[in-house]
């Protein structure tokens, strides 16, 4: 099978300008307007939830027992808990992240009004003044203030700057291509994501090639906070295929120039056969891939199955090291995910009974190898 041709350049630029977009939890709606107006640019119909979701729908010969795929938009970041004594505010975390990689970070404080540019700092910041405490002082959230960009020096100070509790604090990306194709950026988590479904869905429309079942391509707003996909899907879908980050690690199978098929992670086991044939539209197509469980990590796929969607779930990933910190990813990566996500688009439906939402035995998937024996 040859693989799906995606248009690189647009994938790296959509890519470049999403990451400009700030978009913590929360606070989404530049991003689902960026999104929505490259969608309808590429002409496909979509439609927001309340909050601002948004489901793309790809016609398909057929309707029931339709796929989805998901990527999420919003991203890590911080919100203001305190307004400080000396002039600089505390905060807490939004989504799941080591104070380790917000120290240093570069920031804006969104107000009610405006915003405000700043840098998350540790309480002991300079090394002429504290010497080895700087070295000794725990990293902990409790240990970080923001020193916001202007001119005050106490909390009336700030609050006559228009600074309050609540307001939310984005974490500048910085992205950066280098020439030999990798990107480094903070939040490719999961915006590298976000532009893989757009290269997939550009590519599709392109191509001008036909589905066998409708395909809703999902973007979701609330992934890093746990929900995700819980409430976005349609109930025609039978299964979806979540887009994310893999882990480059150590004691990890993620490759940064491939696609990542999950078996498991810290929700759950993904579903033996949309698994199998994610991995085996891989082969088919010669991309790069790997198998991985991640243990520390959860996806949309997981937070649509402990919503009660009874659909088969799977989740594939773009490669990447550093998660959640100064993420590096390549090119090479995002276009074998885009790819993957086109065939298992443009696939035939193998279980046809899935178009049932409860069935008897007939075509009931009989795939799993069991070995005779033992007791």
């Amino acid at each position: 099978m040859t693989p799906f041709s995606i248009d690189r350049d647009y994938l790296a630029d959509v890519l470049i300008r999403l990451l400009h977009t700030h978009s913590p939890t929360g606070f989404t709606d530049r991003a689902v307007m960026l999104v929505a107006g490259e969608l309808e640019n590429l002409g496909v119909s979509f439609a927001l939830t309340r909050r601002g979701a948004i489901r793309v729908t790809l016609k398909g010969a057929q309707t029931k027992g339709a796929r989805a795929t998901v990527a999420h938009l919003d991203t890590l970041g911080a919100m203001v808990r305190e307004l400080k004594a000396n002039g600089r505010l505390a905060v807490t975390p939004i989504g799941t992240w080591s104070p380790r990689f917000a120290e240093g970070a570069r920031v804006t404080v969104f107000t009610d009004t405006g915003g405000h540019t700043g840098t998350i700092l540790p309480l002991m910041a300079s090394g002429h003044t504290y010497n080895e405490e700087v070295d000794t002082q725990p990293a902990t959230w409790d240990n970080l203030e923001i020193r916001v960009d202007e001119e005050v020096h106490d909390q009336p100070g700030l609050e006559a700057a228009g600074l309050n509790i609540g307001d939310f604090v984005a974490v500048h990306a910085e992205p950066v291509i280098t020439p030999a194709g990798f990107i480094k950026s903070r939040h490719l988590d999961d915006k590298a994501g976000v532009a893989c479904q757009l290269a997939a869905i550009k590519a599709l429309v392109d191509a001008a090639t036909p589905l066998p079942v409708e395909c809703h391509v999902l973007f979701t707003i609330t992934e890093e906070e746990g929900t995700g996909a819980s409430s976005v899907l349609s109930g025609e879908v039978a299964s979806m295929v979540a887009v994310d980050n893999s882990t480059v690690a150590p004691g990890q199978a993620s490759i940064e120039d491939g696609v990542t098929i999950a078996m498991r992670d810290k929700g759950g086991i993904y579903d033996y056969h949309l698994t199998r044939k994610l991995l085996r539209l891989a082969q088919e197509a010669g991309l790069p891939h790997a198998r991985d469980v991640f243990r520390h990590y959860k996806s949309d796929a997981t937070a649509a199955v402990a919503a009660g969607n009874d659909i088969r779930a799977a989740l594939v990933c773009f490669g990447c090291d550093a998660s959640h910190g100064w993420e590096r990813t390549h090119i090479r990566s995002l276009v074998a995910t885009a790819q993957l996500l086109c065939a298992y688009m443009a696939s035939p439906v193998e279980i046809t009974r899935d178009c049932a939402t409860l069935a008897g035995l007939e075509g009931f998937p009989q795939g799993q190898v069991c070995l005779e024996g033992g007791m």
